[in-house]
C-alpha cells in the first residue's frame, strides 16, 4: 500500500510538472517531505519489530534461578531441572558400661550420607525426582519417582518413596532435631519401598495412601515378595500465630517370601548415633509373616518454640507362635531458637529453617536447643528385645539456610538389653555424644 502511494505521488508530480515550472518545484518539495516522513516511520516500525522479537526470545529462554542450587525453568512449556544433594559427616562416641567390649564402641567417624540427585517438572503436570546415596563406598538408591498432578491438590506418585510412616520418618534428615531419628523408626524397619500412592490436600487436610512392595535394593532377590497397604492423614490448621499438626498413620504388610524362606526379621536400634554397629536394643530373629502398625502424631510451632510427639505400635504375627507380640515406641520433644527463628513446616512435615541473620550478612546464624525423651519397648509375648529410655539434648547452629552443625548428648537407660555385661547384667546406662557437619543443596 505504501509503494502504491509513492508511485501515485510520483505520477502526480510528473503531471503537475507538465503544467508549470512553479507548480513542479512546489510538488517536488512536498513529495520530498512526504518521502522523508515515510522513511522515518518505516525505520521506527523496523526498530519496534526488532525490539519485540528480542523480548519474545528472552521470555522464551529458560531463566536460571537459585534455590539452594541452580534451577532451570521454562514456565510457559512446563519444563524444569534442578540438581540436589547433601553431605553429612558424623562423629560419635559411645561409652559402653563396664563389662562390654566391642571394636565399634568408643570414638568413630563416618560419612553418614553423601547424596546426589536431580528433580524437576515435565509438561502436562508430570514431575520427577531421583537421588542416590554414595556413602560407605556403595551406591544405594534413595528416591526414584515419577509424579503426576491430575487436579489441584491431588496427585499420584510411582516409584521408590517413603510409605507415610510417621512425622519423624517423613521429615528429611536435613531438618530433624537430632542427629538420628527416634528409636522406633529404625527399630520397626521403616524404609523406602517401591509402590504407587496418591495424595489429596484440601484446606488444612492432607491424606496419603498407597500400595508398596519391597525396597528397590531387594527387588532382584528371590526373597522379595512382600506387599503393604499404607495410609496417613494430617490436619494442620494455623490458629493465630500457631501452626498445629495432628496426624495418624496405619500400615499392614504381608511379608510373603521373606517369612517363608528365612527367620530374618529383627527389630533393633543403635544407641542414638549411626557410627556404631552395636545394638543394645534388639529382638532375636523372628519368623514374621505379617506386620500391622499404626501411629499417632502431634506438633505445634509457636514462634521460636516448638513441641512434637509421637506414639507408634507394631504388631507382628509370627509363624511359630499364636501369641503375637506388640512392640511400642514414641518420643516427646521441645525446642527453642535462641536467635528468633521459627522452625519450618510444609506439607505435613518439618521443613527448612529460614535464618534471620545469616553469617556473611552481618549475623551469627540461627541457634537452636532441643530436649527429647525417646522410649522404645521391644518386650512382649515372650519376645525379649529390651526397653530403652533415652534422655537427649541437642544444640544446632545454622550459619545460613543450607549449612548445619549439630551436637547431641544422650543418656540411654536399658532394661533387658540385648548385650550382657561380663557379670551377666542386662540393665545399665550408656552415654553417647554425636556431632554432625552438613551441607545440602
Amino acid at each position: 500500500m505504501k509503494t502504491f502511494g509513492v508511485k501515485a505521488a510520483l505520477a502526480a508530480a510528473t503531471f503537475l510538472g507538465g503544467l508549470s515550472p512553479a507548480l513542479a518545484q512546489e510538488a517536488d518539495a512536498s513529495l520530498a517531505a512526504e518521502i522523508a516522513a515515510m522513511r522515518a516511520k518505516i525505520e521506527s516500525l523496523e526498530s519496534e519489530v526488532a525490539t519485540l522479537k528480542a523480548q519474545k526470545a528472552t521470555a522464551a529462554a529458560p531463566m536460571p534461578s537459585w534455590k539452594g542450587a541452580p534451577q532451570l525453568a521454562d514456565k510457559e512449556s512446563g519444563w524444569s531441572f534442578k540438581p540436589r544433594g547433601r553431605l553429612q559427616v558424623d562423629a560419635g562416641y559411645v561409652a559402653a558400661p563396664d563389662g562390654i567390649s566391642d571394636p565399634s564402641l568408643g570414638l568413630a567417624t563416618e560419612i553418614r550420607r553423601a547424596r546426589l540427585g536431580v528433580e524437576g517438572t515435565i509438561p502436562g503436570g508430570f514431575g520427577y525426582k531421583f537421588e542416590a546415596d554414595l556413602a560407605d563406598n556403595d551406591v544405594e538408591i534413595a528416591d526414584a519417582i515419577l509424579t503426576y498432578d491430575f487436579a489441584k491438590g491431588a496427585g499420584l506418585t510411582i516409584g521408590q518413596h517413603n510409605n507415610f510412616q510417621s512425622l519423624e520418618e517423613l521429615t528429611s534428615s536435613r531438618f530433624t532435631s537430632f542427629i538420628e531419628r527416634a528409636a522406633f523408626t529404625d527399630a520397626f524397619n521403616f524404609e523406602r519401598r517401591v509402590g504407587v500412592s496418591g495424595s489429596f490436600t484440601s484446606g488444612n487436610f492432607t491424606v496419603n495412601a498407597g500400595v508398596f512392595s519391597d525396597n528397590i535394593n531387594d527387588l532382584s532377590s528371590d526373597r522379595n515378595g512382600s506387599i503393604s497397604f499404607d495410609g496417613r492423614a494430617v490436619y494442620a490448621p494455623k490458629i493465630g500465630g500457631t501452626q498445629l499438626h495432628i496426624g495418624g498413620s496405619a500400615h499392614h504388610r504381608d511379608l510373603g517370601n521373606i517369612a517363608a524362606q528365612d527367620l530374618i526379621v529383627r527389630y533393633r536400634q543403635r544407641p542414638l548415633v549411626h557410627t556404631t554397629d552395636v545394638r543394645f536394643l534388639a529382638t532375636p530373629a523372628l519368623a514374621v509373616e505379617e506386620e500391622t502398625d499404626y501411629g499417632l502424631e502431634a506438633a505445634a510451632i509457636m514462634g521460636s518454640f516448638h513441641a512434637a510427639g509421637e506414639a507408634h505400635w507394631m504388631q507382628s504375627r509370627l509363624a511359630t507362635s499364636t501369641d503375637d507380640p506388640t512392640f511400642f515406641g514414641g518420643y516427646a520433644e521441645v525446642g527453642y531458637y535462641l536467635t528468633g527463628e521459627t522452625r519450618g513446616y510444609k506439607n505435613g512435615v518439618f521443613d527448612r529453617t529460614k535464618v534471620l541473620k545469616p553469617v556473611g550478612r552481618g549475623g551469627m546464624g540461627a541457634l537452636q536447643v532441643n530436649l527429647r525423651y525417646d522410649y522404645a519397648d521391644l518386650n512382649d509375648a515372650g519376645v525379649t528385645g529390651g526397653k530403652q529410655s533415652g534422655y537427649l539434648a541437642s544444640l544446632i547452629w545454622i550459619p545460613q539456610d543450607y549449612v548445619r552443625f549439630m551436637l547431641n548428648y544422650g543418656r540411654l537407660q536399658y532394661e533387658d538389653a540385648a548385650r550382657l555385661t561380663t557379670d551377666g547384667r542386662r540393665d545399665y546406662g550408656v552415654d553417647v555424644i554425636g556431632a554432625r557437619a552438613q551441607v545440602d543443596f
